[in-house]
């Protein structure tokens, strides 16, 4: 229920903070006392359009706060909890709106968007009024309600999944047809391709496995060159290691004969054969090492420029090549085998639609006599509301062929105002007064149906008075007993009936502006309040008695 509601600087509204209660409120001051600013306030923190008007003249913003008790079950916690938003306490509402346009919604301290905003209120509370019911204008509603009424939502659920399996069979026949009817198109080009593919047999990761390969190859390659070259000038025919070492031996024989001469050139040359025989050495060892193939290098080479011919040929990367393969082997399969898998989803559909008929079926006739049990309801409580001559109709529009997520109905609330007039779609034929009424009526057979915790109501009882008066403000008492209900009214009989009492005024402040101020009455005092609106401007004794009448006969 809406346990709390601040305004600050809306219009005429300064300041104002009310409490609330559960069960029935009403809220009652003079015309152009502010009633409309109190309602226009709160559908602002339900995610309402804002409106720079909205704010009081000289300031820069205004802002409407409102705090709300459900129970944790209650469906706005799964909407706050699938959002991310604090869901485990009250909820807390907030809307400022800036004197140049913009707004700011936020949801338990969170800035949130409007829409959600608006999503979080439409659960919260429903508003109604001559002007605004939304319950009976929207057609689109009428289904829910019938279904909340019958404690039909399981089976509606049903039909919504069964309905979803329909689209999924549906398009999964229509995907399967339009591979078919593509890979028809171009089956040579298929199998041409599928057969490349399959000789070419790409790897994954293999081009780069042979670019490396390669680059390695290519390195080995530029250094043989020059490690063979070397090994030849050491090992080859012109070597001159021979011619070095006969020439050493020839020196060595002749050392004693001239030691003084010879004996460092011996040594030096002797050196010198040791480091050119341990670089030949080296050359041969590294030779082998390497043991570059030329034949290799242009075998990888040959693969992976023909990887990347065909990368560059279907327009893929060269990894993607395999399952570029695969899926037009699937396509060609598709192709061959497509009869006996166009029969099987063919037969999927049918089972689908099946299912989905057998529920739908069920969920219809169901609603049928729903519908005629939610019509004798209201028209158990319209003739206290002296609309004993009118009827409540539920048009019930039924094609097998519709398949919808909801069914195969099409449910509006229809009425017929006069014997002898014709019967209509509810907001177009019923006047404002008479639609609140209808409104009342429904609101009271659905009990705690499809309701949202919080119903507000304006000014539904214009226009009547006396046993009508008195007829809707026993209902309203009776809903009370399931949702909190508040109540916008003129009528002193709707008003004795509620359990809190909130009397709107507009006076100066200051002797410079005007400001309208709310004000809870205390039981004691609502005898005067109901004696004005019984007896006018001038209350006399007479209106105070009728007062504690209706007070008394209500409230004990």
């Amino acid at each position: 229920m809406l346990s709390t509601l601040s305004i600050r600087d809306i219009v005429l509204i300064d300041k104002l903070d009310l409490q609330f209660t559960a069960g029935m409120s009403v809220l009652t001051g003079e015309t152009g006392a502010g009633k409309s600013i109190l309602l226009d306030s709160l559908s602002l923190a339900l995610g309402g359009r804002g409106d720079a008007g909205l704010v009081r003249h000289g300031q820069k913003q205004g802002q409407v706060t409102a705090a709300f008790d459900v129970p944790m079950s209650h469906p706005v916690r799964a909407l706050l909890k699938e959002n991310d938003l604090e869901h485990d306490a009250d909820i807390i509402l907030r809307r400022v709106q800036s004197q140049d346009g913009r707004t700011r919604a936020f949801v338990n301290d969170a800035p949130v968007s409007a829409g959600l905003m608006r999503q979080v209120g439409t659960l919260l509370v429903e508003v109604h009024g001559q002007h605004d019911d939304r319950a009976l204008v929207d057609p689109e509603s009428h289904r829910q309600i019938l279904d909340s009424f019958g404690g039909l939502e399981e089976l509606a659920s049903e039909v919504r999944s069964a309905s979803r399996a329909v689209r999924n069979a549906e398009k999964a026949l229509k995907d399967h047809v339009a591979r078919i009817e593509e890979a028809r198109k171009e089956a040579d080009y298929l199998r041409d391709s599928v057969d490349e593919l399959n000789t070419l047999d790409p790897q994954p990761g293999e081009e780069e496995t042979l670019a490396l390969r390669r680059q390695d190859m290519m390195q080995v390659e530029k250094i043989a060159g020059d490690l063979q070259e070397a090994y030849d000038t050491l090992d080859g025919t012109a070597s001159p290691i021979p011619e070095l070492a006969s020439l050493l031996r020839r020196l060595e024989r002749k050392v004693d004969q001239a030691p003084a001469y010879l004996t460092s050139v011996v040594e030096s040359l002797g050196s010198a054969l040791d480091h050119l025989e341990d670089g030949r050495s080296g050359l041969e060892t590294a030779l082998r090492d390497t043991n570059f193939d030329r034949g290799e290098l242009e075998q990888t080479e040959e693969r992976l420029f023909a990887l990347r011919a065909a990368a560059r040929k279907y327009s893929r990367p060269v990894d993607d090549l395999g399952a570029l393969r695969d899926q037009m082997a699937s396509d060609l399969a598709d192709l061959d085998a497509g009869e006996d898998k166009l029969q099987a989803l063919e037969q999927a559909v049918k089972d689908a639609r099946a299912a989905y008929d057998s529920l739908a079926k069920d969920l219809s006739d169901q609603r049928a006599a729903t519908a005629r049990a939610l019509e004798d309801a209201v028209h158990a409580e319209l003739p206290a509301l002296k609309l004993e001559r009118a009827r409540f109709i539920i048009q019930q529009d039924v094609d097998p062929e519709r398949r919808g997520s909801d069914g195969i109905d099409a449910i509006e609330f229809w009425a017929q105002t006069n014997p002898g007039t014709r019967p209509g779609p509810m907001f177009k034929v019923a006047s404002g007064g008479e639609l609140s009424r209808f409104l009342l009526a429904l609101k009271v057979s659905l009990a705690d149906k499809g309701s949202a915790p919080t119903l507000v109501f304006d000014e539904i009882d214009t226009g009547v008075g006396g046993a009508v008066a008195e007829a809707i403000g026993v209902r309203l008492a009776r809903l009370a007993e399931q949702v909190q209900v508040l109540t916008v009214t003129h009528a002193p009989q709707v008003a004795a009936r509620a359990e809190g009492h909130f009397l709107i005024e507009k006076g100066d402040v200051d002797g410079e502006r005007v400001a309208t101020r709310v004000t809870h009455i205390a039981d004691e005092d609502r005898r005067e309040e109901v004696a004005r609106m019984l007896a006018g401007s001038t209350i006399t004794e007479e209106a105070r008695m009728a007062a504690d009448r209706l007070l008394h006969g209500t409230l004990v």
